[in-house]
């Protein structure tokens, strides 16, 4: 067929594809060079018609993607999603699904493939002790979180998270209750304190330490360990009970300068979590070292510290700017209010450990080339976003939504999208989106952080 022909046909193909279609490619969503080129035969690449304010391509959908349900709503889940889908004809676990709306009817705007990237310590086996338990999740769990892994540990009043050391820095964040904390570092400098609700300790890997519940809650103290290695195990500590029980007294008896004989009630295996008396205070409690304290301390009293408040929401951010000895972690702590949304963003170079302490939240991670994929958190849940994977946290529920963002850092940084266009001359910004004046004019040269409801 001549050449001419086949553009005959092809242009007659395209006209009734543009005829049908839900938007045009004629007027605003083909720019008019390009609608130009393709009249007179020729080609017009996407080079020639960028600087052009109007889209070569077809305009985003504007339909609804909503949450579809939570996990107090009175419906049976279903796999539909307007027209599309079709319901469960088999068993489901229905609880599961109520708390997971968008991995079982996922927004339209999802694509292509997102590794899991959500983990409740709910479904991580749990260590009963006597006085506490502790539970973890890593790659075994989540293989995306290759850089970090966390601890959710519980102690009684007065228990102990026996003496050890790890070879990662070990960062802490406490739930509820307060943590009398020892460490001594390879200078035989030592250190003691205490860390109550929302404080934060941090020691640095080899650096031996112990944790003990205090009785300022009767019901003692559960926090958050999170270690700057994805395949961190928790079952693979360093413990003291455990070493000692497997070198020889004798040896045991040189080292110490004493009769073998001392070391006859020594625990034949690890203690690891077990029960104690409520320390005494800090100040009874500190023994003095030749080479005198630690130059940093070890804890830092998050607790104390005010938020700042933003547009819908509150942050604080603490990293080794303020938190000196804390070199490979750093957090920021994060409310959201009904309505709001932690802005589009995402971190330059950092993987992103999340955990969610209140509430009910919905993020969606791009990953670039086409891929998405929506997750929806509740408190409990793990949360990871990968570095520079575009992101934001919306909040789902009626009351606050309260998370940490935890990265392997020592410095805490994110951009903003909001911020990077207005900060973009406003001519690019247009050839990109087709955005009007008046949306141009509301982008935000200052970060949002939290985006309240408009």
């Amino acid at each position: 067929m001549p050449k001419f022909a086949n553009f005959i046909l092809c242009a007659i193909l395209c006209a009734r594809y543009a005829a049908s279609a839900p938007g045009h490619l004629s007027g605003p969503g083909l720019s008019q060079r390009a609608a130009s080129s393709a009249a007179s035969g020729e080609v017009a690449s996407d080079a020639s018609t960028a600087a052009v304010a109007t889209t070569t391509v077809w305009f985003a959908s504007d339909q609804q993607n909503g949450v579809l349900w939570s996990e107090d709503t009175d419906v049976n889940p279903q796999p539909i999603r307007d027209t599309l889908g079709a319901a469960v004809l088999g068993p489901q676990n229905v609880p599961v699904a109520l708390q997971n709306p968008d991995l079982i009817a996922p927004p339209t705007t999802d694509s292509g493939n997102v590794p899991g990237a959500k983990w409740p310590f709910a479904l991580s086996h749990n260590r009963l002790q006597s006085g506490g338990w502790a539970r973890q999740q890593n790659v075994d769990v989540m293989p995306i979180a290759k850089s970090m892994a966390g601890v959710n540990m519980r102690l009684e009043s007065g228990a102990i998270r026996e003496l050890h050391w790890h070879k990662t820095a070990e960062w802490a964040y406490v739930i509820k209750g307060g943590v009398q904390v020892t460490a001594v570092n390879s200078d035989g400098q030592n250190f003691l304190g205490t860390a109550n609700t929302g404080d934060l300790w941090y020691f640095p890997p080899g650096v031996p330490h112990s944790l003990q519940a205090t009785n300022d809650n009767p019901d003692g103290a559960e926090f958050l360990l999170v270690f700057d290695d994805g395949a961190f195990s928790e079952d693979s500590t360093f413990l003291l009970t455990d070493w000692l029980a497997h070198v020889p007294k004798e040896v045991l008896a040189k080292n110490f300068k004493t009769n073998t004989s001392a070391f006859d009630h020594i625990p034949a295996k690890q203690l690891y979590i077990f029960p104690g008396s409520p320390p005494p205070s800090d100040l009874d409690a500190q023994v003095a070292s030749p080479r005198g304290q630690v130059p940093s301390p070890f804890i830092y009293k998050l607790s104390e510290i005010n938020a700042t408040q933003l547009d819908g929401g509150s942050v604080k951010v603490v990293d080794s700017t303020i938190f000196p000895v804390s070199t490979t972690i750093s957090v920021a702590e994060v409310t959201v209010e009904p309505g709001a949304v932690r802005e589009l963003h995402w971190h330059p170079t950092q993987d992103e450990w999340s955990y969610y302490l209140e509430g009910n939240g919905r993020v969606t991670l791009f990953a670039s080339s086409s891929n998405a994929r929506t997750f929806n958190y509740q408190a409990g849940d793990v949360g990871f976003v990968p570095a520079s994977y575009g992101h934001y946290v919306e909040n789902t529920s009626n009351t606050t939504l309260r998370f940490l963002e935890i990265f392997n850092t020592d410095r805490y940084q994110d951009i903003s999208l909001n911020q990077w266009l207005a900060l973009t001359p406003a001519e690019l910004v247009k050839a990109h989106l087709d955005l009007d004046n008046e949306t141009i004019s509301k982008l935000s040269k200052t970060k949002y952080v939290v985006v309240g409801p408009a």
